[in-house]
C-alpha cells in the first residue's frame, strides 16, 4: 500500500510540474493584456528646421497624451526599394558621409517627440539628410518589454516591430 501511495504522490507532483508554465508564449495575449495599444505614426516629407540652440530639429505633439508607461520607437526611411516597399533605420542612428558623421538622435515625453540631427559637421552642408525626410513613429507598451523572453521583438527592426505588435500600414496616422 506504501508503494502505490508514494508513487501516486510522485506522479502527482510530476502532473503538476509538466501542466504549471509562467512563460506565456502567445505574443498576442503578452500586447493585449496592457493599458496601451500600439500604434504608429507617419511623419512624410518633413524637414529638419535649426532652431535657435544652433540644433537641427523636427518637433510634433501628439494627438493626445501618451500613457505613463508607454514606449516610443522612430524609424527613418532610409531609401525605397525597387518594388515600392520602404527601407526603416531605426535612430538613434549615425551615418558616415564623406562630410564627417552625421547623428539621428530623439527624445520623448508624454506629450510630444523632438527628433534632432547633428554630428562632426554642419547638417545644412548634406541636404539630403535632413530635407524631406520620412520618419514612421510607433508607440508600445511598456510592459511587453519589461519580461524579455524569447519572444521579445528586435526594436531595430521596423517590420519585426510591426508584426509583434500587429500594425498594418492602413492604420497609420499622420503626427
Amino acid at each position: 500500500m506504501k508503494k502505490i501511495f508514494s508513487l501516486a504522490i510522485v506522479g502527482l507532483l510530476a502532473f503538476s510540474v509538466v501542466s504549471c508554465d509562467r512563460n506565456n508564449n502567445d505574443v498576442v495575449d503578452q500586447v493585449q493584456g496592457t493599458d496601451t495599444y500600439s500604434t504608429a505614426y507617419d511623419l512624410n516629407n518633413v524637414s529638419f528646421v535649426k532652431n535657435a540652440s544652433g540644433i537641427y530639429a523636427i518637433s510634433r505633439n501628439f494627438n493626445s497624451a501618451l500613457i505613463e508607461s508607454d514606449v516610443v520607437l522612430i524609424y527613418r526611411k532610409s531609401s525605397t526599394l525597387s518594388d515600392g516597399t520602404a527601407v526603416w533605420q531605426s535612430i538613434p542612428r549615425t551615418l558616415f558621409l564623406t562630410q564627417g558623421e552625421l547623428d539621428y538622435d530623439f527624445d520623448f515625453s508624454r506629450l510630444d517627440i523632438l527628433i534632432k540631427a547633428g554630428g562632426t559637421f554642419d547638417p545644412a552642408l548634406a541636404p539630403t539628410y535632413i530635407n524631406n525626410q520620412t520618419f514612421r513613429i510607433v508607440v508600445v507598451p511598456a510592459k511587453t518589454g519589461k519580461n524579455a523572453s524569447a519572444n521579445s521583438v528586435d526594436t531595430r527592426d521596423y517590420n519585426a516591430v510591426a508584426r509583434f505588435y500587429n500594425i498594418k500600414d492602413a492604420n497609420l496616422k499622420s503626427l
